[in-house]
């Protein structure tokens, strides 16, 4: 009998990426996903897509009903901390009782969840490095504030109805699909300045490290933690700041020579600026848990990754 999963944000950067590996699996898949800044163009043709907001409870409860999945991965949010910190109200919407509104309707079904939290918003500034998972958090933006109350929800609901849900705190993922369009995923909008010859702004003065992962061991990751329950760091426990970032793809564009690409990527000097709201100084994961529960540990280095997926973006921005 074969398998099916929803994927809620499945046609978002990372969420495509799940239901690529998932019809790979041999899953049939539903996508739920609203298309506010999701693209049905990321969608395989294989899965099906629901146009479908998590807020609205009856239409997701309903679809859940339906499709009876043996797994839900749960992606769906408002993602942006600067939008958090501008409608509150909003990001709270959708990220709280949208994910509540997932793990009720999965409880109906018996299905576990896995949902995307988020790392280095959540720990805050003052927290240890690497971050371990019982860290007491301490969010800096309401998106922070509300993936931990969302988390609480998820780990709720799975002590109570005994179905094994996971929460994965992501680092910062990039890769292939990823939005140039936003103040969120800094290695698209980079390699976006870069194939354009515009200068970009390095916020923090390009001294803020971050803990990237690439997209496909984000996915592994994501995969391997279904059926379980408890709370994992999903990341590299490699910091590296905003500027080493920017000479990585600035090195990736020149080896590429994307024909569309303006300019000489090696000329380009980046402004520098301040941090803006909610954003933090350093972030760096302890993933020691994901490795020993799940038998996962990444497996892209960030050179290598970076290369990969500006040559896989400027495939996109020529299409575009």
């Amino acid at each position: 009998m074969t398998s099916r999963a929803i994927v809620t944000g499945g046609a978002g950067f990372i969420g495509s990426h799940v239901v690529d590996a998932l019809l790979g699996n041999g899953y049939e898949v539903t996508v739920v996903d609203d298309l506010s800044s999701g693209d049905a163009r990321r969608v395989d043709s294989a899965a099906e897509l629901r146009e479908l907001d998590i807020v609205d409870f009856d239409r997701l409860c309903a679809l859940v009903e339906e499709v009876k999945p043996d797994a839900i991965f749960h992606l769906a949010a408002q993602a942006s901390v600067v939008a958090s910190v501008a409608n509150p109200g909003r990001d709270c919407e959708v990220n709280v009782k949208g994910t509540l509104n997932v793990v009720e309707s999965a409880g109906r079904c018996g299905a576990p969840v896995v949902f995307t939290s988020t790392g280095g918003a959540l720990y805050g500034d003052d927290a240890p490095m690497p971050t371990p998972e019982d860290r007491i958090p301490s969010p800096l933006s309401p998106y922070g504030a509300s993936k931990l109350a969302a988390e609480a929800y998820v780990n709720t609901w799975s002590l109570s109805s005994g179905i094994p849900h996971a929460v994965c705190r992501l680092g910062n993922v990039y890769g292939p699909r990823q939005n140039p369009h936003g103040e969120a995923g800094v290695v698209a909008i980079f390699s976006n300045h870069l194939y354009t010859g515009k200068a970009p702004k390095l916020y923090g003065h390009g001294k803020p490290t971050r803990d990237y992962v690439y997209v496909g061991d984000v996915v592994k990751a994501l995969l391997a933690a279904s059926g379980k329950s408890g709370t994992y760091n999903i990341a590299t426990g490699v910091e590296t700041d905003v500027a080493t970032i920017w000479r990585e793809l600035q090195s990736a564009a020149e080896q590429s020579a994307a024909p569309g690409a303006a300019g000489d990527p090696a000329a380009l000097e980046p402004e520098l600026a301040d941090l803006r709201p909610g954003e933090l100084q350093h972030s760096r994961l302890d993933i020691g848990r994901a490795q020993q529960e799940l038998g996962w540990h990444p497996e892209v280095p960030i050179d290598q990754g970076l290369r990969m997926t500006y040559d896989a973006l400027v495939e996109g921005f020529e299409q575009d």
